[in-house]
């Protein structure tokens, strides 16, 4: 009779001879698309060993021991001791050598010897998880400086408020408060949960609850969904005022707010604008754009409309803009208010194309009054006026939809452009796109002209816009110190220039790029690169670096490498399908980079995120629809649909191996970089989009930014696994962690509350559209206990 345990055995060599000979097959597709021709050995030998153990001979064992120690010395010699590198070439091989052990299989090989199937599996299944082992443990510490930095400058006397997006008009995102330190973080706990309101929408890309409060004069201000703003206590989180903007949503898709702008006029009482000489008494107002194209105040004491204000609080932002299609345009970002005047921009849909995107304008408004100061319009930048009645502000020029910064000193506001729709197509674009798209552009705060620009991308293919609020920091030169401005990229380039002129601090390069794109397009011949800061994306993908949970995954990611086109970076959008790298999304996003001013050191969380293009005939793409990793742009009156992808395996994860977010610290001086690791675990991920639950660091899509204070801490949540984070901005320890109730898709602030002296860090709790998780409206604030309290 045969048993239960010989059923087994056999089920498990059949499997086996299946495992082996798709690796074969694939393997030898692999090798045709000139690839490795590792998998197609060591699929003859698995599929062959198994064969020899059913027939009961002892080779069997042997050979399939051997494999295992060719595997073991193949993977270390293509990825070294990288733990995520090494678990799908040699987990499932050593269990399946582990399995062979313990089943009746290593006995009916050899029955007479029992050492010899241990001498010949079990050793080189051992030598597989050591190697695993030791990958691990150095994964733990590998990134680590146990060096603390210490400051260069003193702290500056503490200062308890954030009326900035930024904290600071350059956008620092650097408190001098120091109340919670290194010496006593661990003992944050929730202080108050305020929850804001419930979702309007849940379908793809709408709710996206991504605001930083502001605190000053005793509140806090925050946006909710639908444009809400709120007054809040800052000890208890109680909501002390609503105003409800009453947003006209037909055809709006987003009503992403990150903020809202706090502007405290030089005189309180009766205020006059030097503009018009009107006068208020809305002191103290709070600034911002809506998703239905009005910028509003609202007094900041009363939550009331600055009647004064514009018409009764508002401005008609659709003024100017001729015709705009249904979800064509929303203020996503807080306005930067320099020298009184409200500065913005505008999202414009990516989804339009030339003949039907507006204008991405960039206008100044009065602070008191509301009235137009003046507008940048790319296309005519000598007409600083609203356009004739009948004429509209040039359409499809770069619009800029994050975060501004500016230097009231010299009147400047910098703008981090976008490119004009869309994105993938450049062939139409006029002569302005081209000049001033994907760029930094610093405009004069009093008369609207371009003071200079500086190009981080030309001839914008790959939706390499430029979404991060630039900083303005003062750094060390050879004749002393120099006012600079640090650009951070979605392609991972740091670019430093002079704030004054745009001149690079760092040397900038011209280096030569793939070249050959879409029928009807061109590119570039080159493209900047810096010479200062290392690049945020790290190395260019290879085949050795495809990953996945399996090695059949795994190969089907290095042939599906092998058979696209990539040149590296700036490998240009065509008709056949392309990778870009390291992503749309970045690199660096409109979480931006924090500047730790008393250290001189700067913070930088970046994501890395393969994704392959093709545009496709529009009678092929025209009835394709967007799904959680796959974009469509119809790109309408051009001849291609554009398809972009996330690289994922056939199991639902990406193609390159982790990690996929990293956080790093440079010095800001030399540029040298102290530390790096990954950021996040895989608890919140898995194939498919289960969550595993394995708190094993790993390195998660992020979306957001961090923050730095005088207690030599950084704090960030941003990370897939939804956790508020704090680390020793010297070490790059983990020093404290805190669950969300949604992907903190939003960088905190910290304050001091003026009434009980004690200090916050503050997060929005969220969720993202692009990445896996659920949605929230909760603002979450953190504090060290009462004392007494325990």
């Amino acid at each position: 009779m045969v048993s239960l345990s010989q059923v087994v055995a056999w089920v498990v060599l059949i499997v086996l001879i299946a495992f082996g000979a798709s690796l074969a097959v694939g393997g030898a597709i692999l090798i045709a698309a000139d690839g490795s021709g590792y998998y197609l050995i060591a699929g003859l030998a698995i599929a062959g060993s198994s064969v020899l153990m059913i027939l009961g001979k002892p080779a069997g064992l042997m050979l399939f021991g051997l494999t295992l120690i060719a595997t073991l010395i193949w993977s270390l010699w293509e990825t070294g001791l990288n733990g995520w590198a090494l678990a799908p070439r040699l987990i499932a091989l050593a269990l399946v050598g582990f399995l062979l052990l313990v089943t009746p299989v290593a006995r009916r090989c050899y029955e007479r010897n029992f050492l010899w199937p241990l001498a010949w599996v079990g050793i080189p299944v051992l030598a597989c998880f050591s190697a695993l082992g030791v990958a691990a443990l150095q994964e733990g510490s590998r990134y680590a400086n146990d060096e603390v930095t210490a400051p260069i400058v003193a702290a500056q006397p503490d200062q308890g408020e954030w009326r900035h997006w930024g904290r600071t008009t350059g956008g620092d995102r650097y408190s001098p408060l120091k109340q919670i330190s290194t010496a006593n973080v661990e003992q944050l706990e929730l202080a108050w949960e305020y929850q804001s309101d419930v979702p309007e929408f849940g379908s793809f890309g709408n709710h996206m609850f991504q605001s930083t409060p502001l605190a000053a004069d005793g509140r806090l201000y925050t946006c909710g969904d639908r444009n809400v703003v709120v007054a809040l206590n800052p000890d208890t989180g109680k909501e002390l005022w609503r105003f409800d903007p009453k947003l006209n949503l037909d055809g709006i898709f987003v009503t992403t707010c990150r903020g809202v702008a706090y502007y405290e006029a030089p005189q309180p009482g009766a205020l006059q604008s030097a503009a018009s000489g009107a006068n208020t008494t809305c002191s103290k107002r709070i600034v911002y754009g809506t998703a239905d194209g009005r910028l509003l105040a609202v007094d900041a004491e009363t939550g009331m409309a600055c009647a004064d204000f514009g018409e009764q609080g508002a401005v008609d932002l659709r003024l100017g803009m001729g015709e705009i299609p249904p979800g064509a345009l929303a203020v996503t970002s807080p306005p930067t208010v320099i020298n009184g005047v409200v500065i913005l921009g505008q999202f414009v849909s990516d989804f339009l194309s030339y003949f039907d995107t507006p204008s991405g304008v960039i206008r100044g408004y009065d602070a008191i009054t509301g009235e137009l100061r003046w507008a940048w319009d790319a296309g005519r930048p000598d007409r600083t006026t609203l356009p004739p009645e009948g004429e509209s502000y040039t359409i499809d020029t770069p619009n800029a939809w994050g975060v501004f910064s500016g230097d009231e000193t010299l009147g400047l506001v910098y703008v981090p452009t976008g490119n004009s729709p869309p994105d993938f197509y450049g062939a139409h674009r006029s002569a302005a796109s081209e000049k001033y798209s994907s760029s930094i552009v610093a405009i004069d705060v009093a008369t609207g002209k371009v003071r200079w620009s500086f190009q981080t991308v030309h001839h914008d293919l790959w939706d390499y816009d430029v979404p991060s609020q630039p900083v303005v920091a003062d750094l060390q030169g050879s004749d002393g110190m120099i006012p600079a401005l640090i650009a951070p990229t979605k392609r991972g380039q740091l670019f430093v220039l002079d704030r004054r002129d745009g001149t690079p601090v760092d040397r900038v390069v011209e280096k030569p790029v793939p070249q050959g794109a879409t029928p009807g397009d061109w590119t570039f011949p080159t493209q900047p690169y810096t010479t200062g800061f290392p690049s945020l994306a790290g190395e260019d993908l290879t085949e050795a670096s495809m990953w996945g949970m399996t090695p059949l995954d795994q190969l089907w990611c290095r042939i599906k490498f092998r058979q696209v086109r990539y040149d590296g970076q700036f490998t240009p959008p065509s008709t056949d399908t392309h990778i870009n790298y390291p992503g749309s999304a970045g690199g660096s996003n409109w979480g931006s980079v924090t500047v730790d001013k008393a250290r001189g050191l700067l913070v930088a969380n970046s994501l890395h995120m393969a994704e392959t293009g093709r545009m496709l005939p529009r009678s092929e793409g025209e009835s394709l629809n967007h799904t959680r990793d796959t974009t469509i742009y119809q790109q309408e009156k051009i001849p291609y649909v554009f398809k972009r992808q996330i690289l994922m395996s056939p199991l639902g994860v990406p193609c390159q191996q982790p990690p996929y977010g990293k956080i790093s610290v440079f010095n800001l001086h030399t540029r040298e970089l102290l530390w790096s690791k990954p950021l996040g675990t895989a608890a919140r991920s898995g194939p498919w989009g289960i969550e595993l639950g394995l708190p094993i660091l790993m390195g998660v899509p992020n979306s957001g930014g961090s923050i730095a204070t005088a207690g030599g801490l950084i704090f960030i949540g941003a990370a897939q696994d939804r956790l508020l984070r704090a680390f020793d901005i010297g070490s790059g320890k983990e020093v404290w962690q805190a669950q969300l109730p949604a992907v903190g898709a939003a960088t905190p602030m910290t304050y001091l509350s003026s009434e009980s002296g004690r200090q916050f860090v503050v997060i929005s709790a969220g969720g993202h559209a692009g990445i896996p998780g659920p949605s929230a409206s909760s603002v979450m604030a953190y504090a060290l206990p009462v004392k007494g309290s325990r």
